[in-house]
C-alpha cells in the first residue's frame, strides 16, 4: 500500500459510517482507502504509508486505541484520528496519552474532522486544537 501521496485510512466497524466518511474525504479531494477493521488494514499496511488513519475508537477485536500502540511498536509514521460514540473523560484521556492526533465524539463536526485530517498528515507548529 506504500505510495508517495498521503492517504487517509478510514477504519470502522460500521459501513454507514465508512461510505459517509469515504464521500467525505472524496469530495475533500483527499485520496481514501476503507476498512471494516484494524485486522483488515493491518493485513494490508505497509510500513512506509504515509497519512493518516480515522478509525473508531471501539471495535471488536483491535480497537482504534489498541491500533495506535500497534502501529507505534511496528515503527509506522502514520497519525491516528479517533472516533468514538461513547465519549467520557476516560476516553478522552485515554486517547490524548495514546498519542492520537485528535478525538472527536460521533457525530462528528465534518469541518473539524477534515481540518484535524489535514493537519495529521502535514503538521505545523500550530495544532487545530481538535481534542472535542
Amino acid at each position: 500500500m506504500a505510495t508517495g501521496q498521503s492517504t487517509i485510512y478510514i477504519i470502522d466497524d460500521d459501513a454507514s459510517v465508512r461510505r459517509a466518511l469515504m464521500r467525505v474525504m472524496t469530495q475533500a479531494g483527499l485520496p481514501c482507502k476503507a476498512f471494516e477493521s484494524s485486522e483488515a488494514f493491518l493485513a494490508v499496511a505497509a510500513q512506509g504509508d504515509k497519512g493518516c488513519i480515522v478509525a473508531d475508537m471501539t471495535m471488536p477485536g483491535i480497537s482504534g486505541l489498541e491500533l495506535k500502540t500497534l502501529l507505534d511498536s511496528g515503527g509506522f509514521q502514520l497519525s491516528l484520528v479517533l472516533l468514538t460514540a461513547q465519549d467520557t473523560d476516560a476516553t478522552r484521556t485515554a486517547a490524548r496519552n495514546a498519542g492520537a492526533a485528535a478525538y472527536f465524539r460521533k457525530p462528528v463536526d465534518i469541518q473539524a474532522l477534515l481540518d484535524a485530517v489535514r493537519w495529521a498528515c502535514c503538521p505545523t507548529s500550530a495544532e487545530p486544537g481538535a481534542f472535542t
